[in-house]
């Protein structure tokens, strides 16, 4: 049985704060094969990776686009600095390729759950190194090497809605390969790769609400995706460009 729980009272995150800690302050009772699922704004916020608006010069791309989207061109310039590319701008949203690789909305740049109307928090300068600390802080602090995963809400490509998926990982397999096994009637599979960690990560999320400020989940019950190296990370769930539909 897998079961997920959020982990309460941990408050406001801080910039400098020590995020292991706080989990384990706040009652994280861990145990081997436990996967600490974390919100990424709580470890951006921890590492700093804010932007204020005020601070912002936005450029003459950032204006144009602005016009055309009817947007601050201060946010949208925080959301091309966090952007290798621009893939697509349309129906007030713009479809970028992040510094780190991932396809997603507005290069991850979110004004919500932020305190103060002048704030823009943007990804983890490196979620995979952000896990792997997190990991070998709470073994510090605990003997318990958990799995970690970072995670952040991204939409689909082809479906409706959003959907929690995995940007940091450390200690967990990411995706299963099950290509060249059997299914239940001895059938031969060819494409299967079941991404554990985005689907760990969608799990978490349904165990706390967008407003009740509980960024950690603890999930129990999936120790065989649990390892004891802290794995390829999320970055090996990025599909390449000769392989992505939509590029």
């Amino acid at each position: 049985m897998i079961t997920a729980r959020a982990i309460e009272g941990l408050g406001e995150i801080e910039r400098g704060a020590d995020l292991a800690a706080l989990i384990v302050a706040a009652g994280a009772d861990l145990q081997e094969g436990d996967v600490v699922v974390i919100a990424h704004k709580a470890v951006s916020k921890a590492e700093g990776a804010v932007r204020l608006l005020s601070d912002v010069r936005p450029g003459a791309r950032a204006h144009e686009l602005a016009t055309e989207q009817a947007r601050d061109p201060r946010l949208v310039q925080v959301i091309l600095d966090q952007s290798r590319s621009l893939i697509r701008a349309t129906h007030g949203v713009l479809i970028c390729e992040t510094t780190h690789g991932f396809i997603c909305a507005n290069a991850g740049v979110d004004l919500s759950n932020v305190p103060g109307d002048e704030v823009a928090i943007v990804l983890p300068s490196d979620p995979d190194a952000s896990a792997r600390a997190l990991r070998r802080r709470l073994a510090e602090l605990t003997g318990v090497t958990p799995a970690v995963l970072i995670t952040d809400s991204f939409g689909r490509a082809w479906r409706v809605g959003q959907c929690d998926v995995a940007i940091g990982c450390a200690g967990l397999v990411p995706a299963e390969d099950w290509r060249g096994r059997a299914d239940a009637h001895g059938r031969v599979l060819r494409a299967t790769l079941i991404a554990v960690a985005d689907e760990l990560a969608a799990a978490a999320d349904l165990a706390r609400r967008k407003d009740a400020g509980c960024p950690v989940v603890l999930v129990r019950g999936a120790a065989h995706a649990v390892c004891a190296q802290d794995g390829p990370g999320a970055v090996s769930l990025i599909r390449s460009a000769e392989h992505d539909l939509f590029r």
